[in-house]
């Protein structure tokens, strides 16, 4: 019988040839079978999971809007005999959309224009137009939260993940959000359009 103290170890080939062996088939499995979505991130995860609980508590719903980018949105609008008397309002979110969130999201500096109805029907889609001064965000808009509660409504635009290169853009974007029709119910909202420097306001009456 062999002793176990005094066996000699594998030649190095044959080792070599064992890892290669385990190696090769665990990566073709790995790259053939990888989900295409993107890796967990724990701390994005918690954060978000933390939002929504947070706005739950205060009562806000969060409605994703995606942006339609156009250039004659405003002209369209301008066209329409019930639009609303916008005003300028103080930076920033509400202060109570503030304290709720976690973080502040990234916003445009200001907007030079803003078209929205004053009047809204009940169980249809209501349709407001604006041009934002993007500032230093190097990525498009692609879309805004609102965020609806009591009477209030907080238009909250977004920018793109920061993937990649961003592709060149202009100083300034008009876009056309569409809240569904089942977003608001009868009543009186003051609307905030949040920018970092400026933001505007207006009344919108649903009936």
């Amino acid at each position: 019988m062999s002793d176990p103290l005094n066996r000699k170890p594998w030649p190095m080939k044959w080792v070599l040839l064992a890892i290669l062996a385990c190696v090769i088939p665990y990566t073709w499995i790995t790259v053939a079978y990888r989900k295409p979505n993107p890796a967990y991130q724990p701390y994005e995860d918690s954060k978000q999971r933390a939002n929504v609980h947070r706005l739950l508590q205060a009562g806000f719903r969060r409605i994703h809007l995606p942006a339609t980018p156009t250039d004659g949105a405003h002209d369209a609008f301008r066209a329409r005999p019930d639009l609303a008397a916008v005003v300028t309002a103080p930076a920033g979110l509400t202060p109570e959309l503030d304290q709720t969130l976690v973080e502040t999201p990234p916003l445009p500096l200001s907007f030079s224009t803003v078209s929205a109805p004053v009047n809204a029907e009940a169980g249809q889609p209501y349709s407001l137009a604006f041009t934002c001064v993007s500032g230093e965000q190097k990525h498009p808009l692609f879309g805004a939260h609102v965020y609806v509660k009591e009477g209030t409504m907080v238009i909250v635009p977004s920018f793109a993940p920061p993937v990649g290169t961003p592709p060149p853009r202009a100083a300034e974007e008009s876009v056309v959000l569409t809240l569904p029709a089942d977003a608001l119910k009868p009543g009186s909202y003051t609307a905030h359009l949040a920018g970092s420097e400026e933001s505007r306001q207006w009344t919108v009456e649903v009936r």
